[in-house]
């Protein structure tokens, strides 16, 4: 089949858009005379008729219908490679709005964003460190660092950039002392530090051969901060359920020792999201760029022993 040419194809487009050929011949630069011609060239090689024409005005045929949808998305798709590409050629400028969960965002997202106003010294940056769930387009952020399954929403793109595992672990001083849990019904009998979520107790989600075991208490110290729990952890008062990337440095250290390993429940996504907008703006493609290379090889606490608690 011979291929179709692709200024013929843009005539073709123009010619609708715009509802005349003259009026396409503007906006292209060519004579009227050369879009005629473009569009001729198309309903032979197609065999249809693509345009009813008249004296007064352009319409399409059922034909020309389906193929002006088809080419237009390409030629539009091809517009938007052209945008993509030069904004990514453009400079980060402004200030980039980004929230994150607190001890999250603290331990692992403020190293990146500090490397990132290193290499552009002319962006700004505005930091959130908060749980609390916010619309990203309505309140004008550029990134929001999420943790957990996306939720359906069309005017919002996420990307996984790492992973959060919780696990169960305790002081080395602790374990001496009381043992070593060995399975999940073991933890009745232990001082647990339980995190404390809007006044209530979060629950321990482990996973057993029959399913999900659900340990929800009551903790002999219950907390409202992750990083309080690991320093009583770090202390020798108990157990604590806590994400790897709060702990990761102490599993590596020894301070801390992982136990009940084997009933590790899966790992939950840590997302950027940002407003879909038709291109990303220089600064948000900045940082996410930079974040990926640092990140690229493993996130920062991913890194811990092997071997089964």
């Amino acid at each position: 089949m011979e291929p179709y040419r692709f200024g013929d194809i843009t005539a073709f487009v123009a010619a609708v858009k715009t509802g005349s050929f003259t009026a396409a011949a503007t906006s292209l630069g060519l004579t009227r005379s050369a879009v005629g011609k473009s569009i001729v060239r198309l309903e032979a090689q197609l065999d249809v008729r693509l345009l009813n024409r008249t004296t007064r005005k352009l319409s399409l045929t059922d034909e020309g219908a389906v193929v002006y949808d088809r080419w237009r998305q390409i030629l539009d798709d091809l517009e938007d490679v052209d945008a993509t590409m030069a904004l990514r050629r453009s400079r980060p400028t402004g200030t980039l709005k980004l929230m994150t969960p607190p001890s999250f965002g603290q331990r692992h997202i403020l190293p990146v964003i500090n490397a990132y106003l290193k290499q552009w010294p002319e962006l700004r940056a505005e930091l959130w460190f908060t749980d609390r769930f916010v619309d990203l387009v309505e309140e004008g952020f550029d990134i929001a660092v999420r943790i957990g399954a996306p939720k359906d929403d069309s005017l919002i793109l996420t990307r996984t950039v790492a992973w959060q595992q919780f696990i169960v672990c305790a002081s080395p001083d602790y374990l001496a002392r009381r043992g070593m849990p060995q399975t999940p019904q073991d933890l009745a009998d232990h001082d647990t530090i339980v995190y404390l979520n809007a006044e209530r107790p979060r629950a321990w989600r482990l996973q057993t051969s029959n399913g999900p075991y659900i340990y929800e208490g009551p903790g002999r110290m219950n907390i409202d901060s992750s990083e309080a729990m690991r320093e009583s952890a770090l202390a020798g008062f108990g157990l604590a359920h806590l994400a790897n990337y709060i702990v990761g440095d102490d599993l590596r250290a020894g301070t801390l020792v992982e136990v009940l390993r084997a009933y590790r429940p899966p790992p939950d996504p840590i997302r950027l999201t940002y407003p879909s907008k038709r291109h990303l703006t220089p600064r948000t493609r900045a940082f996410i760029d930079l974040l990926v290379e640092r990140w690229e090889a493993g996130a920062p606490w991913e890194s811990e022993p092997t071997a089964d608690s």
